[in-house]
């Protein structure tokens, strides 16, 4: 065996014994790198003869090529090694059952904001729906509210960097009653040619479901929240049907005509006199307590005319209730930031 023969042979075991391609290639420097052995071999030719240099140069270049044909072989090799172990890795068992996706469903607050609109739908109210970045005419002036009242810190709400053309900032609506202003004026321009005529206007009797925004969060309170308002405006509408219509509301939203109703007398500057409602609960775990529910009140004066209409010829009532606390009060949830911490465990209960 020649020498060349024999360095052959050993960079063949040596590439035969490396696991990683970080180690083929080191033992490839051994051999054919800037000081390996046959580049040694080639700068040692310089002092042969010509003729020498022909046969001895020749037999390097055999020598080199089946060095670089065992290097590639083993290449492949560890190429293969490596893909035959990435692929058992990530072998897929065709035979386990597959992931089911659970079905969805609708959100507690949307499937109490649903009820809603059918049983008022049922008594005759239409749902109007209306923009959620407001003016401060629809807000809070049409709603006897005007500027600097002391009122607005009630409703204490988010301002929008934009100016109306009026030069007065836009808001995110802190209750739905814009859109009870913005439903009666197109309730009134609609009739207008009939009332001309001498046509009785129909009645207004709408609820206006959506979300409404105030500086407000903790257990009980969020940010961003639902509200319905209700409103019923006639020639000979009185306190007597909004109590009729609210305790019927209430009777078939929580299925139960176990239940009392009070009205209180508080203060809204869009209702005179106003109320709150209350409920009680004449058995299960809440009975015997007295919960809010709900704002209401004859409508103002002053509102009606924002309304376009005679408040000496049109009266009716007006109403505001959250959703959010219905939805509390109705499944017995605690706190009102379950309902927006998206958490698949507490949603999937009301499927």
């Amino acid at each position: 065996m020649t020498d060349l023969d024999s360095i052959v042979d050993g960079a063949t075991h040596s590439f035969a014994q490396a696991q990683t391609p970080a180690e083929l290639e080191n033992a490839k420097a051994l051999y054919t790198g800037k000081s390996g052995r046959i580049t040694e071999l080639m700068k040692g030719m310089a002092a042969l003869s010509v003729e020498d240099k022909k046969s001895r140069g020749a037999a390097i270049n055999l020598a080199k090529q089946a060095i670089e044909t065992a290097l590639n072989q083993r290449r492949e090799a560890l190429a293969d090694q490596e893909l035959q172990a990435q692929l058992k890795a990530e072998a897929l068992d065709v035979s386990l059952p597959g992931r089911l996706r659970a079905p969805g469903g609708l959100h507690p607050v949307s499937l109490t904001m649903e009820r809603i609109e059918q049983i008022f739908a049922s008594m005759g109210f239409d749902v109007a729906d209306g923009p959620e970045i407001e003016t401060d005419w629809h807000s809070f002036t049409s709603l006897n509210n005007p500027p600097n009242h002391p009122a607005r810190s009630m409703q204490d709400t988010f301002y929008v960097d934009m100016k109306g053309d009026d030069g007065i900032a836009y808001n995110l609506r802190p209750h739905t009653s814009p859109m009870q202003v913005r439903y009666a004026h197109q309730h009134v321009t609609k009739y207008a040619e009939g009332v001309k005529k001498g046509k009785p206007m129909p009645e207004i009797r709408v609820i206006a479901p959506g979300r409404t925004y105030r500086v407000d969060s903790d257990a009980t309170h969020s940010p961003m929240f639902h509200q319905c308002e209700g409103l019923w405006l006639g020639e000979n509408i009185s306190f007597k049907d909004l109590k009729v219509v609210f305790t019927g509301f209430c009777r078939t939203f929580f299925e139960s005509d176990d239940l009392a109703l009070r009205f209180r007398p508080s203060f809204f500057p869009f209702t005179e006199p106003s109320a709150e409602i209350d409920i009680q609960f004449q058995s299960g775990p809440l009975a015997g307590r007295w919960l809010e529910v709900a704002g209401s009140g004859q409508v103002h004066p002053q509102v009606v005319r924002n309304m376009g209409l005679d408040p000496e010829k049109y009266i009716g009532f007006a109403f505001g209730m959250g959703p959010d606390r219905l939805t509390m009060l109705r499944y017995g949830v605690s706190d009102l930031r379950l309902f927006f911490d998206g958490d698949v465990r507490f949603l999937s209960q009301f499927q």
